[in-house]
């Protein structure tokens, strides 16, 4: 290799290490229609054999945010792979598609490849829990970029689904049932304020509050739900009419987007059980509940939007799925997100 470019602060032969090391996390993903092996310069995908009637390709992308400064702090990068993966998959998955193949990039400022090991060890988790497969990626390293101790990370999902079977909004009315999906804790969006509050409060990330079995830093990065699962079973026992994966802007932002315009929900606040830690936030960041909604996800990932006579069966299949969900309010004519 180039000893000049080793001494600009790229190591070529970590790279190739790094890939060693990756390589028995990303076979752990690998479906039949994947062609080729890790190393190409692309990622090749048999569809010839899929049974769509009419294929539809659904494509997502996305990072995990300041997320990542937890883990920088903590030095826990083996679930932040999982967060990336999550991110990209539930927004398509809230579309009707069934994931298929992903792809991550990572940038750092040095190439560390056990840690690079531990970052695709969680992607490749999160592929497994999506059944989609790890095809390729790209490691930059980028000295001046990024400081040698941090890095960025991104995805890219493509998912099919049949055109009749998308999950559209289209078909959304008033009197039809929001069901709630349980959140996993903050997952990836509003660690901007969570990281504010952190400084503010001086709070210290390796230590066990009250309400918690584990340090404060641990508790945060519990990785992002998956409802890959979940929301195929949901599919094939009822007629998901919408579905809105709560990221970036809590309720208000996400649940109208799968609405048609001019209608809006009636959300019963106690109809599931708020996870610890949105409690502790909002008592350590003094933030209304307002706040707290229009950030976080307060314990519902995902909102599927169902007919009010399909309740009963969603609920079951979700339940059959080992899904901790619950009936949390209504579609109404009124346009915007309502509280009782």
């Amino acid at each position: 290799m180039s000893e000049s470019y080793k001494k600009a602060g790229v190591d070529v032969e970590a790279g190739y290490q790094a890939v060693d090391l990756m390589k028995k996390h990303v076979q752990r993903t690998m479906r039949p229609e994947v062609i080729g092996g890790l190393g190409s310069f692309a990622g090749l995908f048999d569809i010839s054999s899929m049974t769509y009637n009419q294929p539809v390709l659904v494509t997502g992308t996305d990072g995990v945010g300041t997320k990542l400064k937890l883990a920088f702090e903590m030095d826990k990068h083996d679930t932040i792979g999982v967060d990336v993966v999550a991110m990209c998959v539930n927004d398509i998955v809230a579309q009707g598609a069934d994931p298929l193949l992903f792809l991550d990039y990572i940038a750092c400022g040095k190439n560390e490849p056990e840690k690079i090991e531990q970052i695709v060890k969680g992607i490749a988790d999160g592929c497994e829990l999506s059944h989609c497969a790890l095809v390729g990626g790209e490691t930059a390293e980028m000295p001046g970029m990024y400081d040698e101790d941090e890095y960025d990370l991104a995805g890219f999902v493509v998912g099919m689904a049949d055109k009749d079977q998308l999950i559209s909004g289209e078909s959304i009315q008033p009197g039809d049932a929001l069901i709630g999906l349980s959140s996993s804790g903050v997952h990836s969006n509003g660690f901007s304020l969570v990281r504010r509050i952190i400084e503010d409060k001086k709070l210290d990330l390796h230590q066990v509050y009250p309400r918690f079995t584990q340090p404060l830093g641990e508790e945060l990065l519990t990785p992002t739900r998956i409802y890959t699962k979940p929301l195929q079973s949901l599919k094939q026992a009822v007629s998901v009419k919408g579905a809105a994966h709560v990221t970036g802007g809590g309720f208000y932002e996400n649940i109208p987007r799968t609405l048609p315009e001019g209608l809006g929900a009636r959300i019963d606040q106690d109809s599931w059980e708020v996870p610890a830690i949105f409690e502790f936030l909002q008592e350590e960041g003094n933030l209304s509940i307002d706040d707290m909604l229009g950030v976080f996800n307060m314990g519902i990932g995902m909102v599927a939007v169902v007919a009010e006579g399909e309740v009963d069966a969603a609920l079951q299949a979700l339940q059959n799925e080992g899904e901790s969900a619950a009936l949390i309010g209504h579609v109404t004519a009124q346009e915007g997100i309502h509280w009782s």
